[in-house]
């Protein structure tokens, strides 16, 4: 198990690159069905159990993952996400060097729903959505740069598609214009760290999420 903290209210993970968030049609399994079964053996219940999923995560990528262990908790936490009240922080190795090392991406998206897929539009697009992140290039190599990016908005794979707009395609994102795919089928994308007030007893939390264990991520 990957738990990074757990009260009454709260679970919350470091997702493994390749992990789904919750089931979908592939019926492979999922981490909300895995700390069902968890929370199920560790409180000896008979019956179901109630976890729910605060934010998600693309299966591919990794790090911070909320989940609620009451109704209330994760309706209360539902509505700070909406209200931006929770901080999300983001890792990325990106194929290229950005020309600004720091900057902010603002861009409207819309999603193809046939193709999973977000596409960079013209702001008056029908369904189009505003996006805006910012970033920060904290070291490069010869044919790497990590970047530690903010959001200002929760778009469809927003990272991954504004990014690639600026040419930084993420390794291993062949969805987006990486050149080739990692061996896990992961791309290198983490949710680092994530910050809030928690909804019950007003304590401030901050959680950071180990990257995965490979050589690319321990070499930047």
């Amino acid at each position: 198990m990957d738990i990074l903290f757990e009260d009454n209210h709260l679970l919350i993970i470091n997702k493994r690159p390749g992990e789904l968030s919750q089931l979908d049609k592939t019926g492979d399994n999922s981490v909300l069905e895995k700390y069902k079964l968890y929370l199920k053996k560790k409180h000896n219940k008979k019956g179901n159990v109630f976890l729910g999923l605060v934010n998600r995560l693309d299966r591919p990528t990794s790090g911070v993952l909320i989940l609620a262990k009451t109704s209330k908790a994760l309706l209360r936490m539902n509505k700070m996400l909406v209200e931006k009240k929770i901080l999300k922080k983001y890792l990325a190795i990106v194929e290229k060097k950005p020309i600004r090392k720091k900057n902010t991406l603002i861009n409207f998206l819309k999603k193809n729903q046939k193709q999973n897929k977000s596409y960079i539009v013209d702001q008056n697009a029908k369904d189009s959505k505003k996006a805006i992140l910012h970033y920060t290039t904290l070291k490069e190599l010869d044919n790497y740069s990590l970047l530690e990016i903010s959001l200002e908005t929760g778009r469809h794979h927003q990272i991954r598609v504004q990014l690639s707009n600026i040419g930084c395609f993420i390794k291993g994102d062949l969805k987006y214009g990486s050149k080739r795919s990692n061996s896990d089928k992961s791309i290198c994308l983490h949710a680092n760290e994530i910050s809030f007030i928690h909804p019950v007893s007003k304590n401030k939390i901050k959680i950071k999420a180990n990257t995965p264990q490979n050589n690319i991520w321990k070499c930047l």
